[in-house]
């Protein structure tokens, strides 16, 4: 640090606030700071900053389910946000079981993280009553469950809603969804907006599955759904996962979509464009979610007191093929 001030001509507690961000420094001095740091190939002692600010510049993302590429636009979004403020990220994943979520949260906060990006399971409690009893500045991501907290996500019930109405306009009256995992806040507003959907079309038949969030047991799902003496004419996925879960049980079966059945999705993703038929879905915003995540994050960490926060962001319908309808 003394090499850099030499070179920039500044004290070292300059260099030491335009390096740690502990207090305004004037753009043509914080220009000619980091362009010492450049020049003498400065590396700051991460563990040394820690101690003397008590700040990591490190925030936890705590995401079930990180080996889904489906939702690697979220946790790009986030690192990318994060990077830009100057923090790094630390990722687990929970599993979606609440004892072992429980334990990464743990350990996250062993780690000194300065905050938490947390997608809460369907059974949170040990979790987040950690956090608070700790203080740690928190957000919750996709699943909006308490409105106490800082949270952001998509809107669901509205979103399902639509899909069900656009393939009710289409002819359709045995209209089924396959359910995510039980007990999540995403699959109970998802199951509402199926269940508002049915009743704005007048359709009294109610075809619900669960699928978990995952693909096999998507496909299980299917083929019972499949297997009825009334089987649907159209069915309504609620994530990207269960969507390739049921493409395999559509094909085991020798059912051609949209032929014999429509489908529609909730979550693209970048192939669906090339599935042959081209998936009807509604995209969430992942982008804005991560962006705005760490937005609320970083706000919260700088004023503990400020009012908490919920947004929640529309999805974005997109109408190609497998829902076999017009296009209006």
């Amino acid at each position: 640090m003394a090499d850099v001030a030499r070179l920039a001509g500044v004290s070292i507690a300059t260099v030491s606030h335009v390096l740690n961000g502990t207090r305004a420094v004037r753009p043509q001095t914080r220009a000619l700071v980091l362009d010492a740091v450049r020049a003498a190939d400065y590396t700051p002692n991460t563990v040394a900053q820690a101690l003397a600010t008590a700040r990591t510049t490190t925030i936890g993302l705590a995401l079930p389910a990180i080996s889904n590429p489906f939702l690697g636009e979220l946790i790009h979004a986030i690192e990318a946000e994060s990077a830009r403020q100057g923090y790094t990220l630390l990722l687990v994943d929970p599993h979606e079981d609440p004892e072992y979520e429980d334990t990464v949260i743990r350990r996250l906060h062993g780690r000194r993280v300065d905050g938490v990006l947390f997608a809460p399971s369907a059974q949170p409690d040990a979790a987040l009553g950690f956090l608070t009893a700790q203080g740690v500045p928190t957000v919750l991501v996709d699943r909006l469950i308490d409105d106490r907290m800082d949270q952001v996500g998509s809107e669901n019930v509205e979103a399902v809603a639509g899909l069900v109405g656009h393939l009710a306009k289409g002819g359709h009256t045995r209209i089924a969804l396959v359910a995510g995992h039980p007990g999540l806040r995403t699959t109970v507003e998802r199951v509402a907006g199926y269940r508002l959907g049915l009743q704005r079309a007048g359709i009294g038949v109610e075809l619900l599955v669960d699928g978990h969030s995952a693909e096999e047991p998507a496909r299980v799902a299917v083929h019972a759904l499949l297997a009825r003496t009334d089987p649907p004419t159209a069915v309504i996925t609620a994530n990207n996962s269960m969507t390739i879960g049921a493409m395999q049980a559509f094909r085991e079966a020798g059912v051609h979509v949209p032929d014999d059945v429509a489908l529609a999705c909730f979550d693209d993703f970048p192939w669906a464009d090339l599935f042959a038929p081209r998936l009807t879905v509604v995209a969430q915003p992942f982008a804005e979610i991560g962006r705005e995540a760490v937005r609320l994050l970083l706000r919260r960490m700088g004023d503990p007191t400020a009012a908490p926060q919920t947004i929640r962001l529309a999805p974005r319908f997109v109408h190609r093929d497998s829902c076999g309808c017009e296009r209006r």
